[in-house]
């Protein structure tokens, strides 16, 4: 009895916050629906891989905006930014999806034009709760984006491999079998590297930032811009662009 009641409520509470979620995007007109939303989810790392693609798009000209934030978004600053972002005029909203969110039907509803995973790494967790982190990160890529980007290297990748893009999906990471490859990288004093290939076409991206784990972020902002068609070159120019001490 006991059992059943907590299941209960959970539904209720599921229920309340879809339909806030879908009020609000009729409160603002659907604005998501003029935007190419970009949704970066991972355990770690997803504020820095959204803002090398910040980076790499205003080099590449095309206007984009971002909310960027390694903590839950609440369902009411969700759309008042895609409201913003619509009345700025803006073609790309990149935003990080963080699970708490996504557990909560956040993002119910909006046209995910890509989905990107950093990493898939929780530390301390029940397995129960490891469940339902997992599957609140995998509802993103079950929201059927044009594209789908996933970590090749990641100790859960069978867990996420079953996503596929309408259009295209890709993989990075240090595996031979990654579409977009690390072939090398070096870790500095105030900075790291990396050598990139997707391909015939080799690049190197380098950034301010330090720390094996930058060599992967680098990665996939690499390969989301690249299923946005845009140049190595200018891949390369908007990573090394970001500096977050000017920001």
């Amino acid at each position: 009895m006991e059992q059943t009641a907590k299941l209960s409520g959970g539904k209720k509470r599921f229920r309340l916050e879809r339909a806030k979620v879908k009020l609000l995007a009729s409160y603002y007109g659907h604005p998501a629906r003029d935007l190419k939303l970009i949704c970066i989810t991972g355990t770690t790392g997803k504020v820095t891989v959204a803002h090398y693609v910040h980076e790499i798009l205003g080099i590449a000209k095309q206007p984009a905006a971002i909310l960027a934030s390694e903590k839950a978004i609440k369902a009411s600053v969700l759309h008042r930014f895609l409201n913003d972002a619509w009345k700025a005029k803006v073609t790309y909203a990149i935003i990080t999806a963080p699970a708490e969110s996504l557990a909560a039907d956040t993002f119910y509803g909006l046209p995910v034009y890509v989905a990107a995973l950093t990493d898939f790494a929780p530390t301390g967790l029940a397995d129960e709760d490891l469940s339902g982190y997992l599957g609140a990160q995998s509802s993103l890529f079950e929201m059927q984006p044009e594209s789908v980007v996933l970590n090749r290297d990641d100790a859960h990748y069978a867990d996420f491999a079953k996503f596929r893009g309408k259009n295209e999906t890709l993989t990075y990471g240090a595996s031979s079998d990654a579409d977009l490859r690390i072939d090398y990288s070096k870790l500095y004093r105030k900075g790291c590297e990396a050598s990139l290939s997707f391909g015939r076409q080799a690049f190197t991206v380098a950034s301010f930032l330090t720390g094996e784990p930058i060599i992967g972020y680098m990665a996939c902002a690499a390969a989301i811009a690249t299923t946005l068609n845009i140049a190595p070159n200018v891949i390369t120019e908007g990573i090394a662009n970001y500096d977050p001490e000017q920001k």
